[in-house]
């Protein structure tokens, strides 16, 4: 027998892989922790990337898919957002070589706009990059981690890559950048920029 949805806003029915199971219904106490927004950030860069990846890099996550009797699609994500999760850039094949030749990047510039502010990552030479991690914080010299990421953008070519973060209430932004390849490198920061919202 199967059932799926909330009872009671205690307990849940659902089927996975076709086995139907119960659980205690989970409401994460902050939705939107510095933890939470990093974790779906890089998912997010992720699971768009995954259709531009080519059938070589595809086939590398067979034997993975096989073991844990999923999608290949499934074995890449999880694998990647435990990396992340480690603070390890995400890689393209698996196993991550970590031999790539990073991007060289340019300057790393902010732009106030109204409760937003545009941050942007000139890129000199692709090279090997695949990403560009954005970084944000309240405080001064922070160190960027898996938790004060907010958002992933995709190097292509030598075009700048951009982030607007918006909506922002009225503080002072610290934003930094690293840059990460298509093998599981990631990058040095940047270097520190500040705004103010008003």
């Amino acid at each position: 027998m199967t059932a799926s949805g909330s009872m009671g806003g205690v307990i849940v029915f659902s089927t996975w892989k076709g086995r139907p199971y119960v659980r205690s219904l989970v409401i994460p106490s902050n939705p939107k922790s510095g933890g939470q927004v990093g974790m779906r950030s890089m998912f997010s860069f992720l699971s768009k990337a995954w259709a531009g990846l080519s059938n070589g890099n595809k086939a590398t996550w067979e034997t993975r898919a096989a073991q844990l009797i999923v999608s290949e699609f499934n074995a890449f994500m999880s694998y990647n957002q435990f990396r992340w999760r480690n603070f390890t850039a995400p890689s393209k094949e698996e196993p991550a070589a970590s031999a790539g030749t990073p991007a060289t990047l340019g300057a790393f510039s902010l732009a106030l706009g109204v409760r937003s502010i545009t941050a942007t990552q000139a890129i000199t030479t692709a090279s090997d990059g695949w990403g560009v991690c954005f970084f944000r914080s309240t405080g001064v010299g922070f160190t960027t981690a898996y938790d004060n990421l907010v958002a992933v953008g995709t190097i292509s070519g030598t075009d700048p890559v951009v982030f607007v973060d918006s909506p922002l209430i009225p503080d002072q932004y610290y934003y930094n950048t690293r840059e990460f390849t298509t093998d599981g490198q990631l990058s040095a920061e940047t270097g520190e920029e500040t705004e103010t919202v008003v």
